[in-house]
């Protein structure tokens, strides 16, 4: 009954309650952004949800206009302390989580959920094994059980045999204990960037990052 009903009210409600704090900080955030250098506040991503249907998460942009997409060998997005494609205020809000905020809308539109699996970008329909299948059975979700256990340090199949297990032991108790987690970790700023983004250089694309 939780997992097919309870969640998703627990969700719009959530979602109704929050959204005057998420528009103060796109207030906020916004002419910042866009004075760093002129381009757009935010960064409409195509993400895989459930049942493999492709939508558009919206973030507040933390990365220069331009920015190639660097990506890890096992297919993760490169996250470290010293990429170049992050803005200074871009910085901040990452190590804040402040640029997720906005995805409360995806979340009140019924695309996301505040606790699942973080969504996908639409390659992995290029290759759906049976382990990443499991995580199209639910709405992704703000945090999840691999950000409480991770944050963005987890690497390769670790993220998707965490996402398994939160398919199948989906609860109200679950979800509780996600979410006081993961702020904790956002709050004690553990695991931000992901280890191997940190050490693996042969990664790094010699593109610069335009503006």
């Amino acid at each position: 009954m939780y997992k097919k009903f309870f969640k998703r009210l627990i969700d719009i409600i959530i979602g109704l309650l929050a959204l005057p704090f998420v528009l103060l900080a796109i207030i906020i955030f916004a002419p910042i952004i866009y004075f760093t250098d002129k381009g757009p506040v935010f960064y409409n991503a195509p993400r895989v949800g459930k049942d493999g249907k492709v939508f558009k998460m919206f973030k507040l942009r933390s990365m220069y206009v331009n920015a190639p997409d660097i990506r890890n060998a096992d297919g993760s997005t490169y996250n470290a302390a010293d990429d170049p494609r992050v803005t200074k205020i871009g910085r901040i809000m990452r190590k804040l989580s402040i640029d997720e905020l906005p995805q409360i809308l995806n979340v009140i539109l019924g695309h996301m959920s505040f606790i699942g699996p973080r969504p996908a970008t639409p390659k992995i329909l290029d290759d759906l094994t049976p382990l990443k299948q499991e995580r199209l059975k639910v709405r992704p979700g703000i945090t999840g059980y691999t950000q409480m256990m991770y944050r963005n340090s987890a690497q390769g199949d670790a993220r998707y045999e965490s996402d398994k297990f939160y398919v199948e032991n989906v609860s109200f108790v679950l979800d509780v204990k996600i979410l006081f987690k993961t702020v904790i970790k956002v709050i004690k700023r553990e695991n931000i960037y992901n280890t191997v983004s940190q050490t693996t250089q042969e990664e790094k694309t010699e593109e610069k990052v335009g503006k």
